[in-house]
């Protein structure tokens, strides 16, 4: 993408002009379509998410005033888009207070080790279906910080940015997901390390 002019894109869309909004989805819905993937864990929401956001992207471009980059601005549509799905399916198991409660604790001193674990063992499908169940279980604004941060390696600004929140609320929320991850794993990696010694 860094080849492509996308600020020249950009404006050519917003001017009417329909092949560069094309080129626009053909650069973006990879992408698009993997962050509402890893938000919904449904492909056919996942597509759903990604047709609606060029839709609205579509509708909306005239507003886009160039302050954000466009993949910014694009992904927090879509990242809004696949939220407010979240909502409306009331899929989230633990609430914002119980993640809070639980993690914001001064005697929070107890870490589960997986430093010896086998690469293998956490690169494993079975490991990944854990993963997956484990940020299925989080929170939406807990769940939004850490796939933008962690598997879509946005940078904090990035996230911050996308989410309209600040950087030192990301870094909050990213370290308490990732703690409740840690927490809901812990159980699932003291079984593997059993088995491999």
């Amino acid at each position: 993408m860094n080849t492509v002019d996308i600020k020249g894109l950009v404006a050519r869309a917003q001017n009417g002009d329909d092949e560069a909004f094309t080129q626009l989805v053909h650069l973006y819905s990879d992408r698009v379509y993997n962050l509402a993937l890893r938000i919904l864990r449904r492909e056919d929401d996942a597509a759903d998410i990604l047709q609606e956001t060029f839709i609205k992207v579509y509708e909306k471009i005239d507003t886009f005033d160039g302050r954000a980059d466009f993949f910014t601005w694009l992904y927090r549509i879509a990242t809004n888009m696949a939220l407010m799905k979240l909502r409306k399916d009331k899929r989230t198991v633990y609430s914002d207070e119980d993640i809070e409660k639980q993690f914001d604790r001064p005697d929070m001193t107890t870490v589960q080790e997986w430093r010896n674990l086998p690469l293998k063992n956490m690169l494993s499908e079975e490991f990944q279906i854990h993963l997956n169940q484990a940020v299925d279980s989080l929170s939406e604004i807990y769940r939004s910080v850490f796939i933008l941060r962690d598997l879509e390696n946005l940078s904090i600004k990035e996230t911050s940015k996308i989410l309209g929140i600040t950087e030192t609320n990301v870094k909050v929320r990213l370290k308490r997901a990732r703690m409740f991850l840690r927490d809901k794993l812990a159980q699932y990696m003291s079984e593997v390390n059993e088995r491999a010694s």
